[in-house]
């Protein structure tokens, strides 16, 4: 494996690691915002890790995206 493959490979690593920590994270606070709330459904675990992953979706077509 090359060198370039090799940086590829751990940005790519370090990225996947972001999002599973940031979706623990915007779990965790969707539980405690629930509660805190009182919500009868849990709205806000449901909303705030999607805003995440949408959020990050972007992010990654951006940056593999064409440059110009």
């Amino acid at each position: 494996m090359n060198k370039n493959n090799n940086n590829l490979l751990w940005r790519y690593a370090g990225l996947a690691t972001q999002f599973l920590v940031g979706i623990g994270l915007f779990l965790f606070a969707g539980l405690k915002l629930d509660e805190w709330l009182k919500f009868k459904m849990p709205v806000a675990v449901w909303v705030l890790p999607l805003l995440f992953i949408v959020v990050v979706i972007v992010k990654i077509i951006r940056d593999t995206g064409n440059k110009k």
